[in-house]
């Protein structure tokens, strides 16, 4: 059948970016639930070129599901949405598969019918558990729970921006190739900040701003990263829910950029021995009335206290948090000192192998960098564990606690050893939602050599082997 025939919504990029720029400024201003709601459902209605509604949720290790419904179907059964969460990992047993699915509907994107195809906007949608009440699982929610209720009692604002690294690997599905073929092929050798206009990796990345910012990111800048084929796209800060949905976006336009140019954009942490690997470094701060609270011009590196109590409180519960930020096997490969790898439990304003550095900042800008995140990491669970530590979590009286020789574990089984034994993951998720994390990144290790580094038989061998099935089983 002829695209004429079709008559399917394809919007220009103009009229995209217009229109995710409004549905973000309602967003930023909180605009009455009801109220979005209504014009949504009206837009849907009037829009007669759509024909589905993509809607996205993420499961508890942060994979990305979506589910297209038919628009007119949506329309009379938007409040009545069921689905089997026995078939999403980390949520509920078979015997009690039932759960819902509710519409965020300030969360709406237009997308580029070149690269999501055309007649379709996108969600996201809130689990919701059989009794009505939120799913313990679905950390989106636990995370908006949390951000809605300080808002709502404190009038404060967490704000984060996140610098997501990632490789271009020629071929499509790279990773799950890897088996087949015993290596990555780079599409570029240029390195740090050097690509050629037109070659692989910069059309790559001019592709995938121009999507970003039709769906409303607002750019910053974009370049190639350190290692070979590495690539790196900044965009402005945001409510912190929103920021961790555009990570989730980020991704997925990334590799669906790279997919239909025959690429594979992969965001494991390590997937190449010898250089770089891809980090996540989650830059954070809280705003009261429009004023940034990490901001002091005569504090010590122009941070306030309550910026410095922040910072405290995520080294103290560092080794607690550390298989939130860094949830798979390939994680603990990246935490190689050798490669700028943030795996010191300290603060500093220039060493780059710190867990936390503070930026050069203003009155706008001040923020902490929390730079021992993973890129494959639930951005979810990342921006929970980070706000709920850094503003509830204890201060150790540990001496010079900001500059102590510390380490982050090297090792999965570590990082999970100290998830279970903290008092404080058990405060923030609960044992439940806890005890099935932990499960599936035990199961997730154990089908990994015990110890990274660990030759099988040959060098080569052992890497096929750990990384074949780290990409096999814990891909999103």
């Amino acid at each position: 059948m002829s695209n004429e025939l079709r008559n399917f919504l394809a919007l220009s990029y103009d009229e995209l970016e217009d229109l995710n720029l409004k549905a973000k400024e309602q967003r930023k201003k909180r605009a009455s639930a009801d109220k979005v709601r209504e014009e949504r459902m009206k837009y849907l209605t009037d829009e007669k070129r759509l024909k589905a509604v993509t809607v996205l949720f993420s499961d508890l290790e942060g994979r990305l599901h979506m589910l297209d419904y038919d628009k007119k179907f949506l329309i009379n059964s938007w409040d009545n949405l069921t689905f089997d969460g026995s078939s999403i990992r980390g949520f509920t047993a078979q015997r009690e598969s039932d759960l819902r699915l509710a519409m965020d509907w300030g969360s709406f994107y237009w997308a580029p019918a070149d690269v999501f195809g055309s007649g379709k906007v996108l969600v996201f949608g809130e689990v919701i558990d059989k009794d009505g009440s939120p799913y313990s699982a679905d950390i989106r929610g636990v995370l908006k729970s949390f951000a809605n209720k300080l808002y709502k009692e404190e009038g404060q604002t967490l704000n984060a921006a996140n610098e997501i690294e990632g490789f271009l690997f020629n071929g499509p599905d790279a990773e799950r190739r890897y088996h087949e073929t015993g290596k990555f092929e780079y599409v570029n050798t240029g390195g740090y900040y050097h690509s050629l206009p037109g070659d692989p990796l910069r059309t790559f990345i001019d592709t995938t701003a121009e999507v970003q910012r039709a769906m409303g990111f607002q750019n910053e800048k974009d370049h190639p990263e350190v290692a070979p084929s590495q690539f790196e796209i900044n965009y402005g800060y945001g409510e912190v829910v929103a920021a961790a949905d555009q990570i989730q976006l980020y991704k997925l336009i990334c590799r669906q950029v790279a997919n239909n140019m025959g690429f594979t954009a992969s965001f494991l942490p390590k997937p190449v021995v010898g250089v770089n690997g891809n980090g996540m470094h989650t830059n954070v701060s809280v705003s009261e009335g429009g004023k940034n609270l990490f901001w002091d011009p005569k504090g010590e590196e122009k941070l306030s206290k309550r910026g410095w109590a922040f910072i405290d409180r995520i080294l103290t519960h560092a080794n607690d948090i550390c298989l939130m930020l860094n949830a798979s096997v390939n994680a603990y490969r990246r935490l190689d000192p050798h490669f700028e790898a943030p795996n010191q439990i300290k603060a500093s304003p220039v060493d780059r192998g710190s867990m936390i550095r503070v930026p050069i900042g203003n009155e706008r800008s001040m923020r902490v960098e929390v730079r021992s995140v993973a890129p494959d990491a639930n951005p979810y669970m990342v921006m929970y564990s980070i706000f709920k530590t850094g503003l509830e979590g204890e201060t150790s009286k540990i001496k010079n606690l900001r500059q102590a020789s510390r380490y982050l574990p090297d090792n999965i089984y570590d990082a999970i050893a100290n998830f279970k034994s903290a008092n404080w993951t058990t405060k923030m998720l609960g044992e439940d939602v806890k005890g099935r994390y932990a499960e599936l990144k035990q199961s997730s290790a154990d089908r990994c050599p015990r110890q990274l580094g660990t030759f099988v038989k040959a060098p080569e061998v052992q890497y096929h082997h750990e990384v074949y099935n780290q990409f096999l089983w814990n891909l999103f």
